[in-house]
C-alpha cells in the first residue's frame, strides 16, 4: 500500500472510531471505568467515509501544523544532541564539537564551563539539559511573533467575535495538564489576546478569591468607561477539565485520580462558587457568566455544559463535538452549519434557555457554536497529522512552569503550568507537576526545569522589581519543598517577568543553573 492510500485508510479509521457520545449523555457515561481500552492510536483500517468534513479550515491546520512541527522540533533535538555528546564527551576535540553542534542544531552555545573538565569528572547532563530548556524557551519566546504570524489571524474567534457574543473577557481556567496547553488556538481556535486571560490550575480547580479580585478589576474598568462598548458586554469565566477516553483510568486528570465524574464535579462547584461570591459581594445579578467544556485528550474533541436560565451547570447536559463531526460528515458546509444552529438551539431549549445579560440574550450559545465549529477543524487536525489519536496520550510535557502562563508558547504538552503567586497556596499543583516530570525526567537523570514566571505593569513604578523579588522567592521555596532533587543538581530553575503593556516578555532574570550552580 503506498504512502497515499495509508493516509486514507488511517483517516478514514479514525473517523469511524470517534467516540459515539450522545449530545446529553451522562458524564459517567462518557468514560465508563468498565470500558476496555482502545487501542492506540484508534485507527485500525476499516469502512469509513474518505471525505474531509466541509467545515474544516485547511489552510488553518497546515499552518497550526507547521507551527506545531517547527516548535516541538527546537525542544525534541535537545536530548538528540545529548546523546550525541555523551558519545563524544572523552574525545580531544570534544568542547569544539560540542559548541558546533549546539550552534547548528540548538542555535545557542553552551556554557564552556560544562565543557572543559568533561574529559575528567565528565558532563553534567542535567546541568546541560536544564541550560538547553532554557535557551530554547528563550527563543521560542524571541520567534513567538514570526512563528504565530500564519495561523494568528486566521483563528474563527478574534476578540470582535467575542464582543459580538457579549464578552469583553474571556477568562478561561485549564487544568494545568499539558494537554490542554494548546486549547486556545487548537482546541477552541480562539487568539490569544489581551482580553483574554488564561489561569490553569490542578484539576481546573482555580481559586475563586484570586477570580473574584480580577472580576472586580474588570468591573471597574467596564464602569469607568475605558472598554469599548462595556455597558452591554460581559465577563465570561470558562473552566476547561479533560478526560482520555483511550484509557479512562490512567490518563485521565490526574488531580482527580483520572475520576472524570469528579473532575467535572469539581470544575462546577468552583464555577459556581465564583457566581455566589461575586453576588454575595455586589448584590444578586453581578455575577460573570460561566460556562464548562471537556476535552477529550485523545482526539481533542471538546463538550461544552452550557449554563441554564437560572446559570446552573449540569453534568450530564452537554454539546459533544465528536458527535456533531459524525453527524455532519458528508453534509456540505451550509446544511452542516445548520445542522449545528439546530443542535444548540435544541439544546438550550432543553435547558430552558442559557442565561445571559439581558433576557433573550443569545450570546453563549452564539459563542458554543462558534467553538463547536471551529474544533470541527480540530478534529481533522488530529486526524490527518495525528492518526486520529496523539501517539501520546499521556504526559510528554518539557518543562514546569510556576506562577503566570506563557502566552508565546500555544501547544500541547509543551509545560506542565500550576497557576500560584506563592509556593504554599499552589502546593498540590505544583506536587503533580513534580511526580509527571518524576517519570518524564527525573528517573532518568534529567534535570526537572522549572520556570517561574510573572507578569507586572509597567505603569506602576517599581513593579518591575517586585515581580523579579516574587519570582526569586518561590523559586527558593520550590528549591526548599523539593530539596531532595535540586541537593542532587536535578532541580534547576530560572525567573523570568513579563510585562504586560509593553514590549518585555518572558524575560530571563538569573543566570544559568549551569554557570551559576545552586
Amino acid at each position: 500500500m503506498d504512502t497515499r492510500k495509508r493516509q486514507l485508510a488511517l483517516q478514514r479509521a479514525a473517523r469511524a472510531t470517534l467516540p459515539r457520545h450522545g449530545l446529553h449523555a451522562p458524564a459517567a457515561r462518557v468514560v465508563p471505568q468498565a470500558q476496555a481500552p482502545l487501542p492506540n492510536p484508534a485507527c485500525v483500517p476499516g469502512a469509513g467515509r474518505s471525505c474531509r468534513h466541509a467545515l474544516t479550515d485547511v489552510a488553518l491546520n497546515a499552518a497550526l501544523h507547521a507551527y506545531e512541527q517547527t516548535v516541538r522540533g527546537r525542544f525534541d533535538a535537545i536530548e538528540d544532541v545529548l546523546r550525541t555528546l555523551s558519545a563524544w564527551q572523552h574525545e580531544r576535540d570534544f568542547v569544539e564539537r560540542a559548541q558546533a553542534l549546539a550552534q547548528q542544531r540548538l542555535d545557542f552555545e553552551w556554557p564552556l564551563s560544562a565543557l572543559e573538565n568533561a574529559w575528567v569528572a565528565g558532563v553534567d547532563m542535567a546541568a546541560l539539559h536544564a541550560h538547553a530548556m532554557f535557551e530554547t524557551i528563550r527563543r521560542c519566546v524571541a520567534l513567538a511573533e514570526q512563528d504565530g504570524a500564519p495561523w494568528r489571524s486566521r483563528l474563527p474567534v478574534q476578540p470582535q467575535v467575542l464582543r459580538a457574543c457579549g464578552v469583553h473577557t474571556l477568562d478561561v481556567s485549564p487544568c494545568a495538564d499539558g494537554r490542554l496547553q494548546g486549547v486556545l488556538p487548537f482546541v477552541l481556535r480562539t487568539v490569544p489576546a489581551e482580553a483574554v486571560v488564561v489561569k490553569a490550575y490542578a484539576g481546573a480547580l482555580f481559586d475563586v478569591e484570586l477570580d473574584v479580585q480580577d472580576w472586580t478589576q474588570r468591573e471597574l474598568e467596564r464602569l469607568s468607561g475605558l472598554m469599548d462598548e462595556g455597558q452591554t458586554l460581559d465577563y465570561l469565566k470558562v473552566a476547561i477539565y479533560h478526560f482520555c477516553s483511550s484509557q479512562p483510568r490512567h490518563e485521565g486528570c490526574a488531580a482527580h485520580g483520572s475520576d472524570d465524574a469528579r473532575a467535572v464535579a469539581g470544575a462546577i462547584e468552583r464555577l459556581q462558587a465564583l457566581r455566589v461570591a461575586v453576588d454575595n459581594t455586589f448584590g444578586d445579578g453581578a455575577a460573570p457568566l460561566v460556562m464548562l467544556i471537556g476535552v477529550d485528550t485523545d482526539l481533542d474533541a471538546i463538550r461544552i455544559h452550557l449554563p441554564d436560565a437560572r446559570g446552573q451547570l449540569h453534568a450530564d447536559r452537554f454539546l459533544d463535538a465528536a458527535t456533531l463531526y459524525r453527524e455532519t460528515l458528508g453534509m456540505a458546509a451550509a446544511d452542516a452549519r445548520r445542522h449545528l444552529h439546530e443542535a444548540v438551539a435544541a439544546h438550550v431549549r432543553e435547558l430552558g434557555g442559557v442565561l445571559g445579560r439581558m433576557p433573550g440574550d443569545d450570546g453563549l450559545a452564539r459563542l458554543a457554536q462558534i467553538w463547536l465549529e471551529a474544533n470541527l477543524s480540530q478534529i481533522e487536525f488530529v486526524i490527518e497529522h495525528h492518526g486520529g489519536r496523539y501517539a501520546v496520550v499521556g504526559h510528554d510535557e518539557h518543562f514546569v512552569c510556576v506562577g503566570d502562563a506563557l502566552p508565546p508558547l500555544q501547544l500541547r504538552n509543551q509545560y506542565y503550568h500550576a497557576h500560584l503567586d506563592t509556593v504554599e497556596e499552589g502546593t498540590a499543583d505544583l506536587d503533580v507537576g513534580v511526580k509527571i516530570f518524576t517519570g518524564l525526567n527525573l528517573r532518568r537523570g534529567l534535570a526537572l526545569p522549572v520556570l517561574v514566571h510573572f507578569t507586572y505593569s509597567s505603569r506602576v513604578p517599581g513593579a518591575r522589581e517586585r515581580a523579579v523579588a516574587r519570582g526569586q522567592r518561590v523559586l527558593a521555596a520550590i528549591r526548599a519543598r523539593y530539596r531532595h532533587w535540586d541537593e542532587r543538581g536535578l532541580l534547576h530553575g530560572r525567573v523570568a517577568v513579563s510585562d504586560r503593556h509593553g514590549r518585555e516578555t518572558v524575560a530571563l532574570i538569573d543566570a544559568p543553573a549551569a554557570v551559576a550552580g545552586h
